[in-house]
């Protein structure tokens, strides 16, 4: 019984580790993309976790990742904006940046 308890913990572990890496992967191709539409640059070509945890929605459970990455805009300074995954399903992008409203 120890046995299968610890060959389903190293399966789970992995399939944590190979989740995470894909969560990132799409995380960071999110990141480049608005990044590229905005005529922002996108610094570092990298992501950093901040916070992992559960959301219970309707679909079920998903493991809730906020990531964090650093932009430019014109190339000259550093901000940072967010990107929150649930799953491997896009909940939020945020560059911080005010948005332009017109009344026109």
């Amino acid at each position: 019984m120890d046995n299968l308890l610890a060959i389903f913990l190293v399966l789970l572990l992995g399939w944590f580790w190979l989740d995470s890496l894909r969560s990132r992967e799409i995380a960071t191709g999110v990141c480049q993309t608005a990044c590229k539409q905005r005529g922002l640059q996108f610094l570092d070509q990298a992501v950093a976790l901040r916070k992992l945890g559960l959301a219970w929605r309707a679909e079920g459970i998903r493991i809730r990742r906020v990531y964090r990455f650093d932009f430019s805009e014109e190339g000259v300074g550093r901000r940072s904006g967010h990107i929150v995954l649930r799953g491997l399903a896009l909940e939020d992008l945020s560059f911080g940046l005010p948005t332009d409203v017109s009344d026109a």
